[in-house]
């Protein structure tokens, strides 16, 4: 039986493409490695949000091959998507996959054995595609010289955008892959154009999971044993917009808790504008629903936010955040941040500090700008200089984290709820709260436990406890 092992890269949107890559594989009949130096077939799941995480998917290829040069590759994913012949140029990778053929990566491995399908036999609809890209890129060069594509290398890339309906793979029965929190893809792709971000021209146009098929795929989870689920989207706010007849993220949540016997949803990323008075009301009145709100923000200065093509001002954007303060007082409220945006000045980026410093933040995203080919923001005039954009990283980095660390004091002595995530390891049992923090708890615990926890002390970036009952 021939092994193979997935590494995801990024957002949970690729975490949960990797849980229905890894599906696929198993029902072909291969057998999980849980390292990549143990398997024949290894699958990288890449991001290319930043030129750091390009830089990181080059150097765990060039990892991989180095410690099982007999393994054969398959990079697939975002950065797959947009520059597919920079990567087959790096030696040991043998197959280069974009998001477009992602849900066909299965034809590409031979159950029992150890290749992979030559492009010569494959038939149906999976072919080679080297379409017009979005995105303009350059072929790497390889280490010690200049690049040089194998000609083993295939690539099979094509038009995300003809993509127009989400399917999902069965979700793992019997929690085969995670313990407590699996993700939950019921979106994909953006309608925005961002002037600074890559990912609609990766992603493709918005597209929803069916609802009947998101109630199914909870139930399926449910029936496996999990508790918490974590929603997840490339832009999950959207979901239901392009659905016929047209709905919304708030109706699908109402359906999921009236429909399936889940005991926890955790929504992630929803950006500001589809924060709705609705959806606050209900994330707020709802058991069912982990009190956490994540709302992407990445400049606090109007006149950036416009530079970015961003839907939102700053002052609507502090609206929804004391909104949702106000209806959830032990919410966990994070963002995300980007500093040194071409342009950014002294003072729109004091604006970004005042403002942050000013809202009931728990913890942040930041990032610094990163260019990205064939992005309207590559081009801009006034690139901020490096070591200016890592100091104001700096800066609001160490603010966040006081406002993490205050946030995470205000419970000691208190009660909250929380799901244990793994096994007791001697020492602790290791959980994450309702709201979103990092907990460890004494006493012999397994994995999957929904709690009432008594909150003791804060020690480094994580509370401690006790469980008080099991809920």
């Amino acid at each position: 039986m021939a092994t193979y092992h997935v590494e995801n890269f990024g957002c949970r949107a690729t975490q949960a493409d990797g849980a229905a890559i890894e599906r696929q594989l198993l029902e072909r009949g291969l057998r999980r490695a849980d390292v990549a130096a143990a398997a024949e077939v290894v699958v990288l799941n890449t991001c290319t949000v930043t030129a750091s995480a390009d830089h990181d998917a080059r150097a765990a290829i060039r990892r991989i091959h180095r410690q099982n040069p007999q393994a054969q590759i398959l990079v697939t994913g975002c950065y797959a998507q947009r520059a597919p012949e920079e990567l087959s140029a790096i030696p040991g990778v043998s197959v280069v996959v974009g998001n477009s053929h992602k849900h066909e990566i299965a034809n590409y491995v031979v159950p029992g054995a150890s290749r992979l399908i030559p492009l010569a036999e494959l038939t149906g609809s999976v072919q080679t595609a080297r379409e017009p890209n979005h995105c303009h890129h350059e072929p790497a060069a390889a280490e010690g010289g200049s690049a040089v594509r194998p000609p083993e290398a295939n690539v099979i890339v094509g038009d995300i955008f003809a993509h127009t309906e989400l399917t999902a793979a069965p979700v793992f029965e019997g929690g085969v892959l995670e313990k407590t929190r699996p993700n939950l893809k019921v979106q994909d792709g953006c309608n925005n154009r961002c002037s600074f971000c890559i990912i609609p021209y990766v992603r493709g146009k918005s597209r929803s999971l069916k609802l009947d098929h998101v109630v199914r795929e909870v139930d399926t989870l449910v029936a496996s044993g999990y508790r918490e689920i974590v929603l997840s989207g490339i832009n999950l706010g959207r979901w239901g917009k392009e659905l016929t007849p047209r709905t919304n993220f708030a109706t699908m949540l109402r359906a999921i808790l009236e429909r399936t016997a889940i005991e926890k949803l955790r929504i992630s990323s929803v950006e500001p504008m589809d924060w709705t008075n609705e959806l606050i009301e209900l994330v707020a009145s709802s058991p069912r629903i982990c009190k956490h709100a994540h709302v992407p923000l990445q400049s606090g200065s109007d006149r950036i936010l416009r530079r970015m093509h961003r839907k939102y001002r700053p002052w609507h954007y502090a609206d929804r955040i004391e909104r949702i303060r106000r209806a959830m007082a032990d919410a966990a409220i994070g963002a995300d941040v980007m500093v040194g945006f071409p342009g950014e000045t002294g003072d729109d980026f004091e604006q970004t500090r005042a403002l942050i410093d000013g809202l009931p933040f728990t913890y942040l995203h930041v990032f610094t700008y990163s260019s990205r080919p064939g992005t309207p923001s590559a081009t801009m005039p006034d690139q901020v200089p490096v070591q200016v954009a890592r100091n104001r990283n700096r800066i609001l980095r160490e603010l966040a984290g006081q406002k993490k660390r205050a946030f995470m004091e205000s419970f000691v002595g208190r009660e909250v709820e929380a799901i244990t995530l793994t096994d007791f390891d001697g020492e602790y049992t290791e959980a994450l709260t309702d709201n979103y923090l990092k907990s460890r708890l004494r006493g012999r615990h397994h994995a999957n436990l929904q709690a009432r926890v008594r909150i003791e002390d804060v020690q480094h970036d994580a509370l401690l406890g006790c469980i008080v009952r099991l809920t």
